[in-house]
């Protein structure tokens, strides 16, 4: 029995060793084929949701307006969120161009929601290329009455077998001010650097309502936070690298930032910190004929290398810049001092016209704690499929749903407006 257990261990070793090389030499290799982004794969006219409004109302579009690349989706948030429960708002995505050809497509964003857990959310983003993207300018700013299930630091812990009930529920307030300003310094190379305020009050640790301790309390004491507000306030280093060719959904090219973020109590911060951050995306595109047929690969991670950070600002499950990362875990599943997270995505067609694709994904994430526990020594998985409903083929932007399944029986489906990364 016990050698049949080792060898299930060393299986599941080599299949995340040889993920792992797989995943890093895709990243850096030639791309499968060249990328035609222009080239359709049929006389059959891309359609969005609306053209098929204009058909079901009988109502033509004008040809004689001029096609200019900006435009703006405007979508309601109805759906459901394993984090939040029942989501109702808007999202509005929009995209436009400042300069010349050679210069990228800028990115807005724009989300309001209210939940049946009582989440609250207005938050804005912009990712702005000036002429001949001489400078890039990268902001998000939120403001939010939140709330996370909290299942502890690391991942593999025993703790808690399932996502539901059993999870520590923790309220409170959060204001987000991020804004990041890059020079180009050479052919699709970067410089730059931003500041950041992340600040939380009003922390309410449920648990603690019917126990006298809690993951976040022991941290906190730990560490000597005050359990109840802390503030993780600093400014970045930072590198890019971009030869995507579209902001919202690419069909070739490679996203690569890297940030040294060091947060410093003359800015208002809790406490000093230095921490590593980075955002890699490949995208290929697997046919000439057919440039949405897409593998996405995508690597998010964070390192502490100095200092300690508070529990909640702590990288975690679906922290990145958009919230979307591990799909079918809830927001902040997985959190630690180091944290890694691995996805990969095929995308294709699924209409002749465009109107519908669908896609299949995995992922996988590792997360420390602040004791004994080491990244990569323990992992969660998952994986699950798509659908994508074109709203706007000039900016591309989708209509995503997802279902995913994980680990610890984890599971639901995700609604979105633009693909996930």
């Amino acid at each position: 029995m016990q050698k049949k257990q080792k060898i299930t261990v060393l299986n599941k070793k080599c299949f995340i060793f040889c993920f792992a090389i797989i995943f890093f030499q895709c990243f850096f290799s030639a791309p499968v084929h060249s990328q035609q982004t222009g080239v359709q794969s049929s006389l059959v006219p891309m359609q969005d949701v609306g053209d098929v409004i204009r058909m079901i109302f009988k109502k033509e579009k004008d040809s004689a307006k001029i096609k200019n690349p900006s435009t703006i989706a405007i979508l309601p948030s109805i759906g459901y969120n394993p984090s939040f429960g029942v989501v109702l708002g808007a999202k509005v995505s929009a995209v436009k161009q400042y300069g010349k050809e050679n210069t990228d497509l800028s990115a807005f964003g724009l989300e309001a929601i209210y939940t049946s857990r009582g989440v609250i959310t207005a938050q804005a983003r912009h990712n702005v290329f000036t002429n001949e993207n001489k400078w890039n300018f990268q902001g998000n700013w939120q403001l939010s009455k939140f709330l996370i299930n909290d299942y502890g630091i690391g991942t593999g812990n025993k703790d808690y077998i399932t996502d539901g009930d059993s999870a520590d529920l923790i309220r409170f307030t959060f204001i987000r001010l991020t804004e990041k300003v890059y020079r180009k310094i050479s052919s699709n190379w970067f410089a730059g650097g931003g500041i950041s305020f992340d600040i939380r009050n009003n922390i309410h640790d449920q648990q603690l309502e019917s126990y006298p301790s809690s993951a976040h309390l022991r941290y906190s004491l730990r560490n000597d936070f005050d359990s109840n507000k802390y503030s993780a306030n600093g400014f970045f280093l930072s590198f890019q690298y971009n030869t995507r060719e579209h902001p919202i959904r690419s069909y070739g090219g490679i996203y690569a930032d890297f940030n040294l973020r060091f947060n410093q109590k003359w800015m208002g911060s809790t406490k000093n910190s230095i921490q590593l951050q980075y955002d890699l995306r490949k995208y290929f595109s697997l046919s000439k004929k057919n440039p949405e047929h897409v593998l996405a690969l995508w690597h998010w991670a964070s390192y502490t290398l100095n200092g300690t950070v508070p529990y909640l600002e702590l990288p975690a499950t679906g922290y990145d810049t958009y919230g979307r990362s591990g799909r079918a875990y809830t927001m902040g599943r997985f959190k630690g001092p180091e944290y890694a997270d691995f996805e990969a995505e095929w995308r294709f067609p699924i209409t002749k016209n465009k109107l519908l694709s669908g896609v299949a994904f995995m992922n996988m994430q590792s997360a420390s704690d602040d004791l004994s526990k080491k990244l990569f020594q323990y992992w969660a998985t998952a994986g699950g499929a798509g659908l994508r409903i074109l709203f706007n083929k000039e900016s591309r932007s989708t209509i995503c749903i997802d279902y995913a399944r994980g680990s610890h029986k984890s599971s639901g489906f995700f609604f979105g407006l633009n693909e996930v990364f």
